[in-house]
């Protein structure tokens, strides 16, 4: 399956400010192709690439005042390779973080999910989070945790993931966060899902199932959101003035525009999605 993604920003940045920038397919993304651009003006900036322990690929900069352009855009084709889960990340994406603090849930985990393990609990998890939460763009803060989305039971797709990840901790199954471009999402934004550890490999739960998870294209990972900033900044000011994101799935000509269609429908629709299978991240 081929799929484009694309990702524009416009930044006012108020003085000098280092930029941290996770808006590029991970690693291990079988990309056909990638631009990546910085401009200023006449400026054109060339980033620091950093790749960190889970395939991440973070673009760091120094920018100067004035308006900064960020573009990016790729063409992904097939499925990314899988790598070995360490135990000593297992353990890590046991523990409790920032936003996922299963110590805190671990009362209501263990009453609700009682007796499940594997797969069943997997789908127990995602179909609480999928049906006690409302999707509510603009009410959630940044600063919401997984306990703040229990108890409000709204947020957007970073907080069901975190709430996701949360229970899942405290029934013993390592789980963490990802950030990906979703083709078909409404709205369309960058995205963000769980993943849980079962058997040696990693499975996707989008809780807010409003993507297919076969076409997602992973951004970054790590224990929650904090880890898969967009945009992370230190120095100065920085505003975001416009921000668009989209992504896609590029129809197969070889059976025709009508099977094409069918094909590029099915790719990017959630409603064809079957969210109990254990499904894995492209």
């Amino acid at each position: 399956m081929q799929r484009v993604v694309t990702a524009e920003l416009d930044l006012d940045l108020g003085s000098s400010v280092d930029l941290i920038f996770q808006i590029t397919a991970a690693q291990a993304v079988p990309l056909v192709s990638e631009q990546l651009t910085f401009t200023q003006g006449d400026r054109v900036y060339t980033p620091t690439e950093i790749v960190d322990q889970s395939g991440s690929r973070l673009h760091r900069l120094m920018g100067e005042s004035g308006r900064l352009e960020v573009r990016y855009e790729a063409t992904v084709d097939g499925q990314a390779a899988t790598s070995r889960t360490s135990d000593l990340e297992a353990i890590t994406y046991l523990r409790p973080s920032r936003y996922c603090q299963s110590d805190e849930v671990f009362q209501q985990a263990r009453r609700q999910f009682k007796g499940l393990q594997g797969h069943d609990l997997i789908a127990a998890v995602s179909d609480f989070v999928a049906t006690s939460t409302t999707y509510t763009p603009g009410l959630s803060h940044g600063t919401d945790s997984a306990v703040t989305t229990l108890m409000t039971g709204q947020g957007v797709c970073r907080d069901y993931a975190h709430v996701v990840i949360a229970l899942l901790r405290a029934m013993d199954m390592p789980a963490r966060y990802a950030a990906c471009f979703a083709p078909g999402l409404q709205p369309m934004d960058f995205h963000a899902v769980a993943e849980a550890y079962l058997d040696g490999a990693w499975y996707v739960i989008d809780g807010t199932r409003l993507a297919n998870r076969r076409s997602l294209v992973r951004i970054a990972t790590g224990r929650d959101a904090a880890d898969c900033a967009f945009l992370s900044y230190h120095g100065g000011y920085v505003g975001l003035q416009r921000m668009r994101v989209d992504a896609w799935v590029v129809p197969d000509d070889v059976e025709g525009v009508e099977g094409a269609a069918r094909i590029e429908v099915g790719a990017a629709d959630p409603s064809a999605d079957d969210f109990v299978e254990l499904v894995q991240l492209a």
